[in-house]
């Protein structure tokens, strides 16, 4: 069998094609990790003893009982399991203590933590974490209990709350690039809750299936056309 002879210059440029490719799909990958995308909201907390869990359902929806422990974060998220906690602990015995319990009323204890000045919006920068006890009627829902200690609050068309005490001044749930300069991009969905990874979406702006597919589709026809040089005579 005649060995095959590829003249050095064709190698040299098959190479450097490779190699471009290679620096290129590395480059695009990384920025496509570096540009994951979360939101800015405030999130629901219920007390899970001496810890906090994340709401499954809105503070509009949930009617908690007397003694129950709630809490309030703002911060930037991507989804559900990477949200902040509220920094207070869900004690209700600390927050209701001055609080007596009242015939025909229930109570129950907030913690409100607008999160710290690296989430904040541009302009603008967060209260202090503050504890309230709510003392309501008995079917009132979380979102009335909080309404009684944490006025105004603002909501969106869907009953997102946008704001507690006033804070922040503008702004709803929007999407905020993960390159960590504070700034924001308008989106058109807004959810109580940032999307989850699994909901067949791109999950905050990482590269697509589409184009890793394209990439590894490239550096195949590369490899391609080394193979079919070397063949030649």
């Amino acid at each position: 069998m005649r060995r095959t002879h590829v003249p050095a210059p064709l190698r040299n440029a098959v190479s450097a094609l490779l190699v471009t490719l290679l620096a290129v799909s590395a480059a695009l990958l990384g920025a496509g990790s570096a540009q994951a995308a979360g939101y800015r909201y405030w999130s629901f907390w219920e007390s899970s003893g001496t810890d906090w869990a994340y709401a499954t359902q809105g503070p509009s929806i949930v009617r908690p009982d007397d003694g129950t422990v709630q809490g309030f974060r703002f911060a930037v998220s991507e989804d559900s399991s990477d949200a902040d906690r509220p920094r207070h602990a869900p004690d209700f015995g600390a927050i209701c203590a001055d609080t007596p319990a009242k015939g025909g009323t229930k109570r129950v204890a907030l913690v409100i933590d607008p999160g710290t000045p690296e989430d904040a919006p541009d302009g603008e920068r967060p209260p202090a974490l503050r504890t309230a006890c709510a003392q309501v009627a008995p079917d009132a829902s979380s979102a009335e209990a909080l309404a009684s200690v944490a006025k105004p609050l603002r909501y969106d068309s869907s009953a997102m709350i946008c704001a507690i005490s006033g804070y922040p001044k503008t702004g709803c749930g929007e999407q905020v690039p993960g390159d960590g300069d504070g700034g924001t991009k308008d989106s058109s969905e807004k959810p109580s809750a940032p999307a989850d990874d699994d909901e067949g979406g791109s999950s905050g702006g990482g590269p697509s299936a589409g184009l890793v597919v394209g990439i590894a589709a490239v550096l195949l026809l590369g490899a391609a056309a080394v193979f079919q040089a070397r063949r030649r005579r």
